[in-house]
């Protein structure tokens, strides 16, 4: 425990000393604002919120490059005409938990009592310029991870040993790496992406800059984390876009022998008032049969994005996600239990259909001027055979943080959680041992 309060305390102190860097050259907010005469303005202020925009991407119209961060600056690609930029982060987080041993189903704060590495990411990428209707642009990405959330984006046949076959707390995966190739003049605009590339779905995404919240929803923890193959997204105006892709499957290769095609159609829509946004459809949708011991989740899914005011907005999402003939637990880890992760080896199969349902409500104030803001998530599970997390039950969780930024490098995300599995005979938490959990937890996310 001392060692825990040793680690929130450097933590703490590192922010601090980041924050007081006045040496440093500023930097220019993480969002640009859309009002160019092709897109809505940004409905929401970045920072201190994640995006200035609804959810829904990637977006055609809108500017992508990011900022010069001190690593683009450092290899002399500030400015360059090749518009390729280098960066990344480091996000180390830690907790105090009712759990002794794992945290699990929650993520992505797995091992309780503890402060860890979540994830260290190095970023090269070039956006193709979406704005501009004059000439086709092209670009691409490539992220890598190492740190203890490699266990939630890895993909079967990818590095995937680290986690199938050895259950390893630690690890790396490149988990996205993906070309883009824009047509200007195709309606108002088609980006295509081929490659490897985060699930469009969620409110909650892989990478800790774009979230709101330290930990996550249950809902999130089991449902497709990355794709692999095309996805088409279609401008038809400011107000409407729509999304069409095939891929191999949630979370893996295509050379898997767990792979099979699946098909993605989304479409996004965005009021006059840019004060309501929808966006949804069909996320993965092929014949859905958990194959070689993996998941072959299908999923329907909708959000919709309501702003009451330039300070309040809020986010809900649902979504209903199935697959045939499918193991209890999921996907298996044939590596050996670990402490902090014990649900491993081949669950039995759910003859027909396994099922889940879920729900989630982000709520959002911004307390000063982009410096801080409070997030409220309630969020519901339903696994009704146990396919998603080993246990037949509906589980709650409820959380509130507050974030704040330092400077446009440094932000800090502590947070208090409860969650419950409420069928009188579950105890999924701390490896089988309790029905419920409390966490107390916060992470420091540093921008190079």
């Amino acid at each position: 425990m001392k060692n825990v309060i040793s680690c929130f305390v450097l933590m703490l102190i590192l922010s601090k000393g980041f924050a007081q860097q006045d040496t440093m050259r500023k930097m220019p907010p993480v969002a640009v604002d859309s009002s160019n005469g092709r897109s809505l303005p940004s409905p929401l202020s970045a920072p201190p919120f994640p995006s200035g925009e609804w959810v829904g991407g990637p977006l055609v119209g809108i500017p992508a490059d990011a900022p010069d961060y001190p690593l683009t600056r450092a290899l002399g690609l500030a400015g360059n005409k090749s518009r390729i930029k280098i960066y990344g982060w480091v996000d180390v987080g830690g907790n105090f938990s009712t759990s002794r041993s794992s945290n699990a189903p929650t993520s992505y704060n797995l091992v309780p009592n503890s402060v860890v590495l979540d994830q260290l990411i190095l970023r090269i990428e070039r956006q193709p310029n979406t704005v501009q209707r004059e000439h086709a642009d092209w670009g691409f990405v490539v992220d890598n991870i190492y740190g203890t959330d490699y266990r939630y984006t890895l993909a079967k046949g990818i590095f995937s040993d680290q986690l199938l076959q050895k259950n390893n707390l630690y690890g790396y995966d490149p988990t996205q790496v993906y070309a883009m190739l824009y047509l200007p003049r195709v309606a108002e605009g088609l980006l295509i992406k081929v490659g490897r590339f985060i699930s469009p779905a969620d409110i909650e995404a892989q990478w800790a800059p774009d979230n709101y919240l330290y930990s996550h929803s249950l809902m999130f923890t089991v449902d497709p984390y990355t794709f692999t193959g095309v996805h088409a997204a279609l401008r038809l105006n400011a107000h409407w876009q729509l999304f069409a892709g095939v891929h191999a499957g949630n979370d893996m290769a295509p050379w898997s022998n767990s792979a099979s095609p699946n098909g993605l159609l989304m479409a996004r829509w965005v009021s006059s008032d840019n004060n309501n946004a929808l966006y949804g459809g069909i996320n993965s949708m092929g014949k859905g049969y958990y194959k070689n011991a993996h998941d072959n989740l299908q999923m329907v899914v909708a959000t919709w994005g309501h702003r009451f005011s330039s300070r309040v907005h809020m986010h809900t999402e649902a979504y209903y996600i199935w697959q045939h003939e499918a193991a209890v637990g999921g996907t298996a880890i044939e590596g050996p239990g670990e402490k902090w992760y014990m649900g491993t080896g081949l669950g039995a199969t759910i003859p027909g259909i396994a099922s889940a349902v879920g729900l989630v409500n982000y709520f959002q104030i911004q307390l000063s001027h982009k410096r801080d803001y409070l997030s409220i998530r309630n969020d519901m599970l339903n696994d009704p055979q146990g396919n998603r997390t080993g246990y037949t039950t509906v589980y709650t969780s409820h959380t509130i943080g507050w974030v704040h930024h330092f400077n446009d490098l440094v932000r800090i995300r502590p947070e208090v959680r409860y969650e419950r599995a409420w069928k009188s005979d579950a105890t999924p938490y701390d490896n089988g041992l309790r029905k419920d959990q409390f966490t107390t937890a916060m992470d420091l996310i540093v921008r190079f």
